[in-house]
């Protein structure tokens, strides 16, 4: 799999840190990752986003991360290597909002947001061998009121089915919408990469 690097990247961690492998294929965690300047590759085995239902939601996110690693590390990787797993859901009224079915579901799921706060929770686990960090970090995103057209508009324009809670805050919807963010604005894009960076730097 491609290796992304980075010339300026800080000579220390060029020297000493083999590149993680991120399981994940998020173009928005990918796109974190390479801004944060983390030389990484891509490795990805499927798994089932399904989780136990005692769990409380807080916890869901780091669940499906965690089977994320666990399925990528049990395939004969290097047990040197550093996993990096993470899973974002979008929580309304204590419900869990996922991915739209489609049109009339995307516009369905942003009219529940319009003018409302809702939380954006990623669970990021990262693994090394028997090492283990797991962790959830949430962000509140406060939308503006929209009206049906500007909903319309984004839906159809942008197409958000691939997306939890059926919109993406990098886009226009973000843009013109969204009246605030109590957080870390890049959780909700897919990574609280900051605070994975700090994270990193323990697995040197």
């Amino acid at each position: 799999s491609d290796v992304y690097r980075y010339p300026f990247y800080d000579l220390f961690l060029l020297l000493y840190m083999n590149p993680i492998i991120l399981a994940s294929q998020s173009p928005r965690r990918k796109q974190l990752l390479e801004w944060a300047e983390i030389p990484f590759e891509i490795m990805v085995k499927e798994t089932a986003e399904t989780y136990p239902d005692s769990l409380p939601i807080e916890e869901i996110p780091i669940y499906i991360a965690r089977n994320k690693a666990l399925a990528v590390q049990s395939s004969s990787v290097d047990i040197a290597k550093v996993i990096l797993a993470a899973d974002t859901v979008v929580v309304l009224d204590q419900q869990i909002i996922g991915k739209p079915a489609g049109r009339e579901d995307a516009i369905h799921i942003l009219s529940r947001l319009s003018g409302n706060r809702h939380r954006v929770i990623t669970g990021v686990v990262i693994r090394q061998g028997e090492k283990e960090t797991a962790f959830a970090d949430i962000t509140d995103v406060y939308f503006h009121s929209l009206s049906e057209q500007q909903i319309e508009f984004y839906v159809d324009k942008y197409k958000p089915y691939d997306k939890a809670g059926a919109y993406a805050i990098q886009e226009w919807i973000g843009v013109v919408g969204i009246r605030s963010v109590s957080g870390d604005f890049y959780n909700v894009m897919g990574l609280p990469v900051s605070r994975v960076v700090r994270e990193l730097e323990k697995y040197k």
